[in-house]
């Protein structure tokens, strides 16, 4: 079964929202707060293989005005082929 590598991921910053999609093997919502500070610019985006990287936390995060993560498996695209108009 394939799984779903793709995520959308909302949150708010300073009461504005914002939104993404990430390309991961997995999700869980500790992973979602880590990618939304990435996203806010207070964490550090971890390099390829690179597991050692100290993760923000909701507690953390929300000190920098990170609120509301949400994340969903992201829509798959399909594509249509032969069109014609």
């Amino acid at each position: 079964m394939k799984t779903n590598e793709l995520f959308t991921i909302e949150y708010q910053l300073h009461g504005k929202p914002k939104s993404f999609i990430l390309r991961a093997p997995q999700m869980n919502n500790a992973d979602a707060w880590h990618w939304a500070s990435c996203d806010a610019g207070v964490a550090v985006i971890p390099r390829f293989g690179q597991n050692n990287l100290k993760r923000v936390s909701k507690p953390m995060a929300e000190k920098y005005g990170i609120t509301d993560v949400r994340w969903c498996g992201a829509a798959q695209l399909q594509w249509a082929e032969d069109l014609t108009q």
